[in-house]
């Protein structure tokens, strides 16, 4: 399978938002927007997003749209983002899009935050040089209730 990234295009969108909308994958990432099924919220992020100096990227996957991965923040704590469609998970595609992202923007430090029982993102993280670096807890709207998270540089 052949991982690229590439400017978000209008088209991505629908994708994306679906993606956001799986129960599953929102369990799985705990700290989610208060109403992913919001469609109005969803799209005043992602236009001011791509408003903004952020870098962000479409994933692509045999050149299908599979996610989504960004580098976002003030200078000196960006932070690095992304998102995969279920279909894909354990597949590898995370690590490759976040490799290529981290190529694309050479800038350090960047820094990452995943739920601490994501054991799938923390691989990548791992897998990609990020080391873990504090814990804390807070509410994580998908699950209704505190979760722990990790963060990592």
């Amino acid at each position: 399978m052949h991982i690229a990234l590439r400017a978000v295009h209008d088209s991505d969108l629908p994708v994306f938002y679906r993606q956001m909308n799986d129960p599953e994958a929102l369990h799985m990432a705990a700290f989610t927007p208060k109403d992913p099924a919001d469609r109005d919220a969803f799209d005043a992020h992602w236009a001011r997003i791509r408003a903004s100096d952020d870098v962000v990227r479409a994933i692509l996957a045999d050149g299908d749209v599979v996610g989504s991965a960004a580098v976002y923040g003030e200078p000196g704590e960006r932070e690095v983002t992304y998102w995969v469609d279920r279909a894909y998970w354990g597949r590898g595609v995370a690590t490759a899009a976040l490799r290529a992202l981290l190529t694309e923007v050479p800038e350090r430090p960047l820094y990452a935050r995943a739920a601490a029982d994501n054991a799938g993102s923390l691989r990548v993280l791992e897998k990609c040089g990020f080391r873990i670096t504090a814990r804390a807890g807070g509410f994580a709207q998908a699950r209704g209730g505190r979760s722990t998270s990790s963060s990592w540089c």
